[in-house]
C-alpha cells in the first residue's frame, strides 16, 4: 500500500515508518523538522529511513493548506497515519498557538485530504492526556473525557471530535489511538527517560515532580508500533450495537473508533527512576518538586478493547525496555559506563 506518515522524523513516526517499509509498503513521509527540540535528533532519525526502498521524504508543514492539498492530489494514498503534532503538556502553557496551528489546523488539512481523495483509513495519534481530571482507573475508552487539564489535551480531544464529524459526514473510516507515555530508543529529549538519563550521566540533579508520588503507564515503542500497524490494517467500521440513547464514547454508528495503547501496568515514578539508575549503573541526585500545572498524578490504560479488536496488548517489561533505551542512549550520545 502507499501510506502517508505525517511526523515521520518524530519518535513514533520513524519507528512506524521502519515497520511499514520492512513489510513492503510504500511510504511517503512528511515532517516540518521544527525546532521544538534538537533538530539534529530528527535528522538522525530521518537518516535511518533515507535510502530505504519504498521511502520518500517531503519536508512540509501539515498546517500549509495548499501544500497538503497538492500532496494528496498527487499521491493518492490508500491509508494515512497522522503522527505529526505539537507535543508536550508543559510547553502548551508557554506557546498555545503552536498547538492550534498543528493539532487543529494541520489535522483539518489531513481530514480534508482524506475526504477528497478516497483514503481507506485514517489512523491518528491521540493521547492519554485526554483523560484529564478523570480519577476512575484504569482509564477506559468508554469513559467521558470532557475535562482536559491542559490545552494540549484539549487539542487531542478536539482531534477525536473532528475525526468523528468526518466519519459521520463523509463515511471516512477513522481510528484514534490514545498513547500512554511512550519510551524507547530514539525517544524525545524533552521526555522523562532522556531527561533523567542525561542528568544522571552528567551528575546533575533530576527534577522529580509531585515529590515522586506519580504513576505512569510507560509503554515501549515496539508495542506502540505493533498496535498501530494492526489497527491500521483493520479499517474502522460502524458499531452495529451502537445505542444513540446511551452513546458509547469509543465507537459510533459511523466508521469511527478510539483505542488505548498502554502497557496497562502503571509504574511508580520512583521505580522508573530506579530502573534507569540500574541500567546506567549510577545513582540519581533528586530535586523533589511540587506538582506542575497541567499535569496529572497517574495514567493507567484499560487495553481490553484493543485486545479484542486486533488481538494485541502491550506487554514489554519495564526492565527490558529501559535497558534497550539506555543502550541506545549511550550509543547515540557517545557515553559509556564509568
Amino acid at each position: 500500500m502507499k501510506i502517508l506518515v505525517t511526523g515521520c522524523a518524530g519518535f513514533i513516526g520513524m519507528h512506524a515508518t521502519q515497520r511499514l517499509l520492512a513489510r513492503g509498503d510504500e511510504v511517503v513521509g512528511i515532517d516540518n523538522l521544527n525546532d521544538y527540540y534538537d533538530v539534529k535528533l530528527k535528522e538522525a532519525r530521518l537518516a535511518q529511513l533515507t535510502g530505504q526502498p519504498g521511502f520518500r521524504f517531503v519536508r512540509m508543514d501539515m498546517a500549509d493548506r495548499a501544500a497538503m492539498e497538492a500532496l494528496f492530489a498527487a499521491e493518492k494514498f490508500k491509508r494515512v497515519i497522522n503522527l505529526a503534532a505539537q507535543p508536550g503538556v508543559r510547553y502548551s502553557l508557554k506557546n498555545p498557538h503552536a498547538y492550534i496551528e498543528t493539532n487543529i489546523v494541520g489535522f483539518l488539512n489531513v481530514l480534508e485530504g482524506c475526504r477528497h481523495h478516497q483514503v481507506e483509513h485514517l489512523v491518528y495519534a491521540s493521547s492519554s492526556s485526554v483523560y484529564g481530571a478523570n480519577t476512575h482507573m484504569p482509564f477506559s475508552v468508554h469513559d467521558n473525557v470532557d475535562h482536559p487539564v491542559s490545552l494540549y489535551a484539549a487539542t487531542k480531544k478536539s482531534s477525536e471530535l473532528m475525526a468523528h464529524s468526518y466519519s459521520h459526514l463523509y463515511g471516512l473510516p477513522t481510528t484514534g489511538l490514545r498513547f500512554f507515555t511512550v519510551y524507547g530508543p530514539w525517544g524525545r529529549p524533552d521526555m522523562s527517560p532522556s531527561l533523567f538519563a542525561s542528568a544522571i550521566e552528567e551528575g546533575r540533579a533530576i527534577d522529580v515532580f509531585n515529590h515522586g508520588k506519580m504513576q505512569r503507564d510507560f509503554t515501549y515503542i515496539d508495542d506502540i508500533v505493533e498496535g498501530l500497524i494492526r489497527v491500521m490494517d483493520q479499517v474502522a467500521a460502524p458499531n452495529p450495537d451502537f445505542d444513540r440513547a446511551q452513546p458509547d464514547a469509543a465507537s459510533s454508528y459511523a466508521p469511527f473508533r478510539v483505542y488505548n495503547i498502554g502497557n496497562h501496568e502503571p509504574v511508580e515514578l520512583m521505580d522508573f527512576i530506579g530502573a534507569i539508575e540500574t541500567a546506567l549503573g549510577k545513582q540519581a541526585i533528586k530535586n523533589m518538586l511540587p506538582m506542575q500545572m497541567g499535569d496529572v498524578v497517574a495514567t493507567y490504560a484499560d487495553t481490553e478493547d484493543l485486545r479484542q479488536a486486533v488481538g494485541f496488548s502491550p506487554s514489554t517489561p519495564l526492565v527490558d525496555g529501559v535497558g534497550k533505551f539506555v543502550e541506545w542512549f549511550r550509543q547515540y550520545h557517545g557515553s559509556s559506563p564509568s
